[in-house]
């Protein structure tokens, strides 16, 4: 492993930020955490025994641009790596919630809050003297059509059609990045699509400038994560299930949290624009490799569009 840094990671109240917080404490590092309530965040860390030295808790609504601004200003200027991990995903909704800005939520919070955060942290990263400035991007299957997970049509793949919805502002009555009529679950994919876009074209737009390496990654798949406590309950029960006993695609909280570390601080993860995976199948002592990403997310003129849209809409 590398040496310890100072990282900022989205979304650590439970779940996978929470591991990968403990993982990369447990290498030494500092860890900012930026998430809803602080509070929660303390007493999540505090749970697990977490050393308070080691430590930062943030403010920061993902969903509300303003408060990443805000949280951004309240940061240190020294920063080694970012890790985009916060997600909502609320396949149940009749109707679009919107953020503070008018965004559909889901887009807000996974995508546009992200972005931005990416973006007012590039010249701290771009500063770092450490080995290895990472950003790394939660991403999964279900947005990436190369993999079975992608391809499976309930409530439809993750498609940003011509992005329609996107350069008409994504305001009331719009809620999707195509245009089209509002489905939730697929909201969140499109978002994780986003995200992974994102990644690609931060890669190919700054790693050779600033030599910050930028991956996403799928750690496999955290059946039991609270990222799906808006779903059904009997889908909350059979859905880990499933996936430990026909799939073997299921990991736990904890390992998963570890993958994340990996991606940050281990020198075996430095190649940049790539999307790492351990697979949909977990085998004993199975190695991470690349996953091909579908055209979706690796096509430079949608990543352009994407980018330039964002920049707008995040007010940049």
């Amino acid at each position: 492993m590398s040496a310890p840094g100072t990282v900022v990671i989205t979304g650590t109240t439970s779940g996978v930020g929470l591991n990968a917080t403990r993982a990369l404490v447990n290498l030494g590092w500092t860890v900012i955490t930026a998430n809803r309530s602080p509070q929660r965040a303390a007493a999540a860390a505090d749970e697990l025994d977490l050393p308070k030295e080691r430590l930062r808790h943030v403010l920061m609504d993902l969903g509300d641009l303003d408060s990443v601004r805000r949280a951004v200003d309240a940061l240190p200027d020294s920063i080694d790596g970012l890790v985009c991990n916060a997600a909502v995903y609320k396949p149940r909704l009749k109707r679009p919630e919107r953020s503070p800005q008018g965004y559909e939520s889901s887009m807000a919070t996974n995508h546009f809050g992200h972005f931005l955060l990416v973006q007012l942290l590039l010249d701290r990263l771009k500063a770092s003297t450490h080995p290895f400035k990472r950003v790394v991007i939660l991403g999964t299957v279900t947005a990436n059509s190369k993999e079975l997970g992608g391809k499976i049509p309930i409530p439809a793949p993750a498609d940003l059609g011509d992005l329609s919805g996107f350069e008409a502002g994504f305001q009331d009555p719009v809620s999707m990045a195509s245009g089209k009529r509002f489905k939730p679950g697929k909201a969140y994919k499109d978002s994780k699509l986003c995200n992974m876009i994102t990644t690609q074209e931060l890669h190919r737009r700054l790693h050779a400038e600033t030599g910050i390496s930028f991956t996403s990654l799928y750690p496999g798949c955290v059946a039991d994560t609270p990222l799906f406590r808006n779903t059904p309950r009997l889908f909350k029960k059979i859905f880990p299930w499933f996936q430990k006993n026909i799939t073997g695609g299921y990991v736990s909280q904890s390992l998963a949290g570890e993958r994340v570390a990996q991606v940050v601080a281990d020198p075996d993860f430095g190649e940049s624009g790539v999307h790492w995976s351990w697979g949909n199948r977990q085998t004993k002592n199975g190695e991470q490799f690349s996953q091909e990403l579908s055209d979706k997310a690796t096509d430079p003129e949608t990543a352009r569009r994407v980018w330039e849209l964002s920049m707008q809409l995040v007010g940049l």
